[in-house]
């Protein structure tokens, strides 16, 4: 379907490009997060069978700069991923102005990746079915096609912002570890008490002061 002028300036293909670009960064947040992991898990050390015994590759340690890498990657996707459902969810306050932009409403409904229970139950395949029939009169959206340097930027946003949550959820973690140990040895600290007085001196003392 090619875009006529109507179709360029329709808020509801504009919601829609929006919702794709957020659903292709955060596909490439979550490779890049999957690789962290594979790397992650096989730099473990493993058991190796042999003939007559059993031996033990020496395990590599894993550097935490590896694991805060990780944990910034995983946040990344996290973010990407809230960004395209707020999109989603603000698809009822959009108009379409075009044939058009309902076929790019109806495309964000059935194409959005949550957690909507049987994708076979009432409405999804019927919602498909009317996604289907318009595409056959009107034809296909126009396909996405991801601009690499607007990518990278997305990635890049994303990742500084999860690296500055990472690091202040360290921060914090660090923070309330001194509090803990703080607290921790002042319970089990033991300060001597001040020495009783023999109970004669006691008894003395009361004597006197009864006089």
């Amino acid at each position: 379907m090619a875009p006529s002028a109507a179709t360029k300036h329709d808020p509801a293909m504009d919601l829609w490009a929006a919702w794709r670009r957020a659903q292709h960064t955060s596909q490439v947040l979550c490779r890049v997060q999957q690789r962290l992991e594979t790397r992650i898990i096989t730099n473990t050390g493993i058991q190796v069978l042999t003939p007559g015994e059993i031996t033990k590759q020496p395990t590599p340690v894993i550097a935490p700069d590896g694991v805060r890498q990780y944990a910034v990657a995983q946040e990344a996707e996290v973010l990407a991923v809230t960004e395209a459902l707020k999109l989603q969810d603000a698809l009822p306050e959009v108009t379409a102005l075009s044939l058009v932009g309902i076929l790019a409403k109806l495309e964000v409904i059935v194409g959005a990746d949550r957690d909507i229970g049987d994708p076979t139950d009432f409405p999804w395949p019927h919602l498909a079915s009317v996604l289907r029939d318009l595409k056959a009169i009107a034809g296909e959206l126009p396909p996405y096609e991801p601009d690499r340097s607007t990518t990278h930027a997305d990635v890049t946003r994303h990742l500084k912002q999860a690296t500055q949550l990472v690091e202040a959820v360290g921060t914090e973690e660090a923070a309330e570890h001194v509090r803990q140990t703080a607290t921790s040895f002042a319970e089990t600290s033991v300060f001597p008490k001040p020495a009783e007085k023999p109970a004669e001196f006691q008894n003395q003392a009361g004597a006197e002061r009864s006089r």
